[in-house]
Formats: structure tokens, C-alpha cells, sequence
């Protein structure tokens, strides 16, 4: 069956850096692009960045552009979302899932469980 599981986060203090790791298993990781969300109590689930299923096309929100990039390897069924400069404001649920399709726009329809990221000094 199709398993998303994220893995690496933790708490961090402002200014720091983590990056998340997404295993992916069940199915052919290089057809799908990977998307990754977060999500704070009581708010929806945000968009955050998006990998198309070759890793050329990559989407960012205004939120973490400049700052978090992600990445991937198909070989390993593997994608990656590393955070930099960590604000407060980046404290959340993260979680990656399988788009639709092999490009980012669209649904998604898996999602792993997600990992707690806790920006605090």
C-alpha cells in the first residue's frame, strides 16, 4: 500500500535549520510530484512547497521562499525539505503527500503522518 513516512523534525531555536526527510514506499516514487504542507492548530492546512516528479519544477509559498528548499531522489524513494533560518512563525505539523499527477498543480491524495516542527528559544 502507498506509506508516506516523514522523518527529522524537532525543536529548534530561531535562526536554526532542519531538514525533513519523506519515505516514500508502495509506489513508483518518479511518476508523482511530492508536495510538502503544514499545519498549526485551528488553521488549514497550508501549502508550502511542491517538487514535480523529475525535480526540475519546484513551487514555493510566499511564506518560505528564499528560506526551505526541497529536493529529491527517486533511486531511494526519497524527498527532502530543508528549513533554514527557522522563525516562530514556521512552528507546525509538517507533512509531505503525493500529488495527482507529475506536476505540482493539483491534489493531493496521500499524506504521510507528519513530524512536529517547534521553533522556540
Amino acid at each position: 500500500q502507498v506509506q508516506l513516512v516523514e522523518s527529522g523534525g524537532g525543536l529548534v531555536q530561531p535562526g536554526g535549520s532542519l531538514r525533513l526527510s519523506c519515505a516514500a514506499s508502495g509506489f513508483t516514487l518518479e511518476y508523482y510530484a511530492i508536495a510538502w504542507f503544514r499545519q498549526v492548530p485551528g488553521k488549514e492546512r497550508e501549502e508550502i512547497a511542491c517538487i514535480a516528479y523529475n525535480g526540475v519544477l519546484k513551487t514555493y509559498s510566499d511564506s518560505v521562499k528564499g528560506r526551505f528548499t526541497t529536493s529529491r531522489d527517486n533511486a531511494n524513494n526519497m524527498a527532502y525539505l530543508q528549513m533554514r533560518n527557522l522563525k516562530s512563525e514556521d512552528t507546525a505539523v509538517y507533512y509531505c503527500a503525493r500529488k495527482l499527477y507529475r506536476y505540482c498543480p493539483g491534489d493531493a491524495d496521500y499524506w504521510g503522518q507528519g513530524t512536529q516542527v517547534t521553533v522556540a528559544s
